[in-house]
């Protein structure tokens, strides 16, 4: 018989066969067993098939979260970087701000001192100009003057009183002298363009004179003089008078 027309009629009858013969259905379940899985065998390997596919996912699973913990560890890490280099301009800026400052600083300090220097020669030729008759001592000393209250924020007060008794010069005279008051304090001042040592003893005579007349103790007596003779400035130390060449030397009033 020919081979395919043998299969077509195996296809065609083996399946009533089967249905109506079971010694028939039982042999050719025997006769196949040894080319197909038997169903616990197939269930096992379902399971098993399964449980790889389970751990698979969990495998790229677990890839994806280590993928985005590093993807968050470099984000974070370029952003501190990011933080540190700002940080770092502003510190750069701040201090160029800073030595911007101090450098101005030191320039408005320096221009001030020479201009104080200036004004300390200006006032030196002043004083040499009004000692040789060629500038009045009264703006000579409206210039020092003019200077504490500037720099201390005070009033020099130019006070001028008859002395009928001739306590200061042995002879009723006019006594002037330079008063300044502040925070209750009592300033007696001598603003002169030079002093000598008798001038130096007439002023602590127009000092007391003052005192007596308005009841009060000076509280500091200062003279200010860019020429105060040697001789003078020893009788200052003894009688208790602060001397200054300038009215910048002058401490805090």
């Amino acid at each position: 018989m020919d081979t395919e027309l043998l299969k077509e009629t195996i296809k065609k009858e083996l399946p009533g066969l089967l249905r109506d013969d079971p010694a028939l259905r039982a042999y050719i379940l025997e006769l196949t067993q040894s080319a197909y899985a038997g169903r616990q065998e197939t269930q096992d390997r379902f399971w098993e098939v399964l449980a790889e596919l389970r751990r698979d996912r969990e495998e790229q699973a677990r890839k994806w979260d280590e993928h985005n913990r590093k993807w968050d560890e470099d984000k974070a890490e370029q952003a501190r970087k990011w933080d540190e280099h700002n940080r770092k301009w502003e510190e750069d800026k701040a201090e160029q701000a800073r030595k911007w400052e101090a450098n101005q600083e030191e320039l408005r300090r320096l221009h001030q001192e020479i201009m104080a220097q200036a004004s300390r020669h200006d006032r030196s030729i002043g004083a040499l100009g009004a000692r040789w008759g060629m500038q009045s001592e009264a703006a000579f000393r409206n210039a020092l003057a003019g200077i504490l209250e500037k720099s201390f924020g005070v009033e020099v007060l130019n006070v001028n009183e008859y002395d009928d008794r001739g306590e200061v010069f042995g002879r009723p005279d006019q006594v002037e002298l330079d008063v300044i008051i502040k925070n209750g304090l009592l300033l007696i001042c001598e603003l002169k363009s030079s002093i000598d040592k008798a001038g130096m003893y007439s002023f602590e005579r127009k000092a007391r004179f003052y005192e007596k007349r308005h009841q009060r103790k000076a509280d500091r007596l200062i003279v200010i003089s860019p020429m105060i003779d040697a001789r003078a400035r020893r009788v200052a130390e003894q009688l208790g008078i602060e001397t200054f060449s300038d009215s910048l030397d002058v401490p805090a009033l």
